[in-house]
């Protein structure tokens, strides 16, 4: 499988070889216990427990006790896949809540589960850091952000083991059993974070510090915080939602128009805390609802809202739907035919960009026809006889389009037999799906595979731009610096900026992958949930 190949990559490159090693296995296997892992991976057992806790820390993987009372781990190749998607939840932030949003999303992806005042401590010293020197953050003002992320549902807590196993009179178990916080899963702690972030010295500095002597520095990282216990993580689900809604304000700007976008934009933040995630539309919304949560800067009137939200309801998209008459109307957002307009959208653009425009337009064709004969799809994209046969033999071959067989009599002979051409959305978004698997792996490997064969030249850069930046400090003169600059020729130079683009190139394309790779996903789950 195309998933596993990737995840092992993903594994590597952030967590290393043992945790790639473990992880894989686990995916590959199936849930397993402790020293089979060990076993049949031939790595030892205290390796083992150490990449296991990362692997949980990370949400990776988690646990439980088999019917004979053995621990059994299993990895989740699902949470996997989004170690790709890291990058896209920190801009997100960053765009949404700054540059303090940005931060206390990148920690707690960086270290999986962390409490409130941690993270604000860590992401204080940080911005103080970016600062000018005389200045520092304000623990309150992180918080504040901390917060706001909370009430919009970008962070949640962490499961808790169960009340009746913390009991003193309970019963060890093999592992314990964790509870999701249903009720206080948005519900923050009780804390007053007073203080200033605080900052830190140069790496050179601190590198050879041992873990004790910090800790005697900052006696802040060894106090036990008030909202010790009650962990935070990155609520994932929500960041895809915001895509996806992002997803559909773009595809309605673009049919429609910015006005149109922006009343399906209001409506989506109407109801993005009170949707659940698997949801098929959102909450109904009447007209006079909508208009009163217009923002402030749109000045249309009422009546042309209603036309606007009539024209919407009746677009062949179906994204905005009606669902009552109360209150001037009631309108929902269609989530799931939107998804399935999307990922159809998706699948043409890739059967253009592969067979050309003409290919396309029969593709397009059988999707909206559901069933052609060879001589109907001819007619109707106004395509000759033998070119028309030959994309549609060739989609067929690569799976793209299927061939349905009708026979009139019961001994399918094919003189009595209807052939119609046929396109599956769902199946053919699952082909595609697993090429984008194997298409981001190999970006993943071709970046790798430059810049392994470019480390001496980028471990020499490195150096000589350390030794430039500590120059610097030091107030070395403007011909010093030029010097040790001239130790990289212009060859060399050459050579690391076409590194540079062709690494931002790959950077960029597993990028773009992966907004087609969530557009598939999504509309696939969509088509699982219950309608």
């Amino acid at each position: 499988m195309e998933e596993s190949n990737l995840c092992s990559l993903l594994l590597r490159e952030h967590f290393g070889e043992v945790v790639d090693r473990v992880g894989t296995h686990l995916i590959r296997t199936g849930a397993q216990p402790l020293r089979m892992i060990a076993h049949d991976t031939g790595t030892p057992l205290d390796l083992v427990k150490k990449a296991l806790c990362v692997l949980i820390q990370h949400s990776l993987a988690w646990f439980r006790v088999s019917r004979r009372g053995q621990v059994e781990y299993e990895a989740d190749c699902t949470r996997v896949l989004r170690l790709q998607r890291y990058p896209r939840y920190i801009y997100t932030a960053k765009t949404l809540y700054g540059d303090t949003g940005e931060l206390a999303v990148e920690e707690l992806l960086q270290h999986g589960k962390m409490s409130m005042s941690r993270v604000v401590r860590r992401v204080a010293d940080r911005l103080t850091d970016s600062m000018e020197e005389g200045k520092s953050m304000e623990h309150s003002e992180v918080a504040n952000t901390f917060t706001k992320l909370v009430e919009t549902h970008f962070l949640q807590r962490c499961p808790l083991v169960s009340e009746a196993e913390k009991s003193e009179g309970a019963r060890p178990q093999p592992a314990p059993t964790l509870q999701e916080p249903t009720n206080d899963m948005y519900t923050l702690p009780e804390v007053n974070l007073t203080g200033r972030g605080k900052r830190r010295r140069s790496v050179d500095d601190t590198e050879g510090e041992s873990k004790s002597k910090r800790s005697r520095l900052d006696p802040q990282d060894t106090e036990p915080a008030l909202d010790d216990g009650i962990y935070w993580q990155v609520n994932l689900e929500r960041f895809h939602q915001h895509f996806r809604d992002q997803a559909i304000i773009a595809a309605v700007a673009s049919k429609l128009d910015q006005t149109s976008s922006e009343i399906v934009r209001t409506m989506l933040r109407m109801s993005e805390v009170t949707t659940t995630p698997g949801a098929a539309h959102t909450q109904p919304l009447s007209s006079n609802e909508i208009f009163r949560a217009l923002p402030a800067g749109y000045s249309i009137s009422k009546p042309v809202l209603d036309q606007y939200l009539s024209l919407l309801a009746d677009d062949p998209m179906e994204f905005v739907g009606k669902s009552g008459d109360s209150g001037g109307g009631m309108f929902v957002i269609n989530l799931h035919k939107a998804l399935a307009c999307l990922a159809k959208a998706a699948l043409e653009s890739v059967v253009q960009e592969r067979f050309g425009s003409r290919s396309a337009r029969i593709f397009r064709l059988l999707l909206r026809k559901r069933h052609l004969e060879q001589k109907q799809v001819e007619d109707f994209a106004m395509i000759p006889a033998k070119e028309a046969k030959d994309m549609l033999y060739t989609m067929l071959s690569e799976n793209l389009v299927s061939l349905q067989e009708i026979p009139k009599t019961p001994d399918h002979a094919p003189s009595r037999t209807f052939y119609l051409y046929t396109v599956n959305p769902l199946p053919t978004a699952r082909l595609l799906l697993q090429r984008c698997y194997k298409t981001v792996a190999n970006l993943i490997k071709r970046r790798h595979y430059e810049t392994k064969e470019n480390k001496r030249l980028l471990d020499k850069s490195q150096r000589i731009e350390a030794i430039i930046a500590s120059m610097q400090v030091t107030g070395a003169e403007e011909t010093q610096l030029a010097e040790i600059e001239e130790m990289i020729t212009a060859p060399e130079r050459q050579q690391l900026q076409k590194l540079k683009q062709d690494v931002n190139k790959l950077d960029s394309s597993e990028n773009q992958v992966d907004e087609t790779i969530f557009l598939l996903e999504s509309y696939i789950s969509s088509t699982l949930s219950p309608h």
